[in-house]
């Protein structure tokens, strides 16, 4: 967490140290960050910048917090299009939803998941904590599916957790890493060409775990 030295600071010079180290992040990952380009593009000395934090690790703590607040704000102003959907629907719904949160904030999004994702650090221990919130809401899931007879009960639930973050994962990645290219990432998310694409990527995961005629006993 930053320090009251930070918090006491203007929202303008906030704004402006912060934005300074999402880019870097984004460019360079956690690892090869550059406390010094962050000192140098912030405007700020060295000494000012370990008034704020304890050191570039300190910033990336930060930034995952104001990911998470506006993640939360943004989803709680949104509501699925029908109370009745079935699991996939709704997962389907939340991964569109998730990507046109990750349209509107792209750089800080785009951070994130090159520290936690390409660098690794998403599995390790001192992420266990951000980690088990995701797979803890994905089995609340699917248990809720098994029940209702949408997905096959002999679906190992510990694996179709590993599939269906994975599968998050890699869609994210792919939306960012293409809509990056893009004049402007929202239209391009929006578009009927690349709704096609997330459609298809879901399609391959859904009908891997959805309950049908077929069930896995024959492997058994």
């Amino acid at each position: 967490m930053p320090k009251q030295t930070f918090l006491n600071l203007p929202e303008e010079k906030r704004d402006i140290i912060i934005n300074v180290a999402i880019d870097e992040f984004a460019g360079y990952g956690l690892e090869n960050a550059s406390t010094n380009r962050i000192v140098a593009k912030s405007g700020i000395s060295k000494g000012s910048f370990y008034q704020y934090f304890e050191d570039k690790q300190d910033v990336f703590d930060y930034i995952i917090i104001l990911l998470t607040e506006e993640k939360v704000a943004f989803f709680q102003g949104k509501r699925p299009p029908s109370p009745n959907m079935d699991t996939f629907d709704y997962y389907r719904w939340m991964i569109k939803t998730g990507m046109e949160f990750n349209s509107a904030y792209p750089r800080l999004v785009q951070a994130i998941t090159r520290v936690l994702l390409s660098e690794g650090l998403y599995y390790t221990e001192k992420f266990k904590e951000y980690r088990n919130q995701s797979t803890q809401a994905l089995q609340v899931m699917i248990d809720q599916a098994i029940e209702r007879g949408e997905m096959d009960p002999s679906v190992d639930v510990e694996l179709a957790i590993m599939v269906m973050e994975t599968w998050n994962n890699a869609i994210s990645s792919y939306i960012l890493k293409e809509g990056m290219k893009q004049d402007d990432i929202m239209v391009w998310v929006r578009s009927p060409e690349t709704q096609e694409k997330i459609e298809k990527l879901l399609y391959i995961m859904e009908y891997g775990l959805r309950k049908t005629e077929s069930t896995f006993e024959t492997l058994a």
